[in-house]
């Protein structure tokens, strides 16, 4: 519930907003209604608005990114084979770079994401990089005519998408990794940082030793992050083999068994085309670390050297919570609650980590934990493939992708009625929520100034 005139007055413009989106489209309801838009006093997480996007009605999406600096939002849309902008100023859909293979459908009519694109995203100043279904990074230049924005396309030499990356502080180093090739690998980039022109190289493709990942199983490695205190990737991997010893990691039959790990990568030791990492070593701070009750896909850097990660039971069914580690200590904290994430991110501006919880067991979820005591605060219903979650943190606002209705798309659509209350139609959008602080709520006024 809203409690001050100033947030009433501030969020007219959405409700402007929505009633436009609804008079040229078919209207379920108003925006940001039933359980995924919560009213209730005790709901620290409030849905805005919904930003729709122009063209196909979204049946697939990918991962998202938040460029603050440039107060712009990207989704990997493969529903219309490109990256959306979205202007989280005015909250108001830009344009969709194209140029990307689009949704790749199986032999059964389902959607193939091992093949489809776009996937991966991330930015730095005005430069935009992508993973596609194809196997390559593409580089966008978000300040050229939208005709000539694909400066370069590099191919990864695999066969499969190019997905999750990450970008060092500086914007010079990106690691992309290529999860569903057998056995998976990750590429270090030379990026561009804030150079005016695109000269974007492989440095070094990564291989993880087999012993980690026995190659034939289907095991994978998925987000990265960078963490500057430390000057390392991270890269989340789902299931590490013998962790603990004799588990399952799909070398017997019935469910799995092993928990993940947590490939640390140094990118100052790597200047050779391959290299090859092993188990973790203390004294170098490289390798990957084992982890306990957590098969993770999603990595963010939080507070204090803190990492979250997405935990979910598709990868360990015996997963219940979510993990938080530390980057130094190394220490695990489970937060109890929440599991079955896909992205996640951390937002400093109010110091919280926002979840893309698909597979939570009651059905797919925004979570919201506090990451200054690593707590659950709580969880909001979302449409059921919503697993790409990104926040800005100059206005708190956090988005959240909606899937249109599976009678509508066919295979892969929104089986439940959330996503169609949130977005207020049937065509999916981009749901945008602000996480209210009752004792500091200027950032209103910043995210919708008019």
């Amino acid at each position: 519930m809203l409690s001050s005139p100033k947030s009433l007055v501030c969020l007219s413009p959405a409700l402007l907003f929505a009633a436009a989106s609804l008079a040229t489209t078919t209207a379920v309801a108003a925006p940001c209604t039933g359980p995924g838009a919560p009213i209730t006093t005790g709901t620290q997480t409030k849905c805005l608005t919904a930003i729709h996007i122009s063209g196909n009605p979204l049946r697939s999406f990918d991962i998202s990114f938040v460029n603050s600096d440039r107060g712009e939002y990207y989704l990997a849309d493969r529903s219309n084979a490109g990256i959306d902008v979205i202007d989280i100023q005015h909250l108001k859909f830009r344009r969709t770079i194209g140029g990307f293979v689009g949704v790749v459908l199986s032999s059964t009519g389902t959607v193939d994401n091992n093949h489809s694109g776009p996937d991966g995203v991330a930015s730095h100043g005005r430069w935009l990089y992508a993973g596609d279904g194809d196997s390559t990074l593409k580089v966008i230049d978000l300040d050229a005519p939208p005709s000539h924005a694909l400066k370069q396309t590099i191919s990864t030499g695999g066969t499969t998408r190019v997905d999750e990356m990450a970008l060092t502080t500086n914007g010079r180093l990106l690691l992309a990794a290529n999860n569903a090739e057998d056995p998976p690998f990750a590429t270090l980039f030379a990026a561009n940082g804030e150079a005016q022109t695109s000269d974007v190289t492989i440095i070094t493709k990564i291989r993880i030793s087999h012993a980690i990942l026995p190659p034939g199983f289907g095991l994978s490695i998925e987000q990265p992050a960078w963490d500057q205190a430390t000057k390392r990737f991270y890269t989340s991997i789902p299931i590490v083999a013998n962790n603990p010893p004799g588990c399952n990691y799909g070398q017997l039959g019935g469910p799995i068994t092993c928990d993940g790990g947590l490939l640390v990568t140094n990118p100052e030791t790597l200047s050779t085309p391959t290299a090859a990492q092993g188990a973790y070593n203390p004294a170098t701070n490289e390798g990957v670390i084992k982890l306990h009750g957590c098969g993770p896909n999603g990595a963010t850097v939080g507070p204090r050297d803190n990492l979250l990660l997405g935990c979910t039971t598709a990868n360990n069914p015996s997963d219940t919570s979510t993990l938080v580690i530390n980057a130094t200590t190394r220490a695990q904290t489970p937060v109890a609650g929440i599991v079955g994430s896909d992205e996640v991110w951390y937002n400093k501006g109010d110091q919280r980590y926002y979840t893309g919880s698909n597979r939570q067991p009651s059905g797919a979820v925004l979570g919201v934990i506090d990451a200054r005591i690593n707590r659950l605060v709580e969880t909001i219903p979302q449409s059921s493939g919503s697993h790409s979650v990104a926040a800005d943190s100059e206005r708190n606002l956090i988005f959240v992708p909606q899937l249109a209705p599976v009678a509508v798309v066919g295979a892969g659509g929104d089986t439940t009625a959330v996503g169609a209350g949130i977005c207020g139609d049937n065509s999916g959008c981009i749901g945008v929520y602000r996480h209210r602080d009752l004792d500091n709520d200027h950032d209103v006024v910043a995210a919708n100034p008019h």
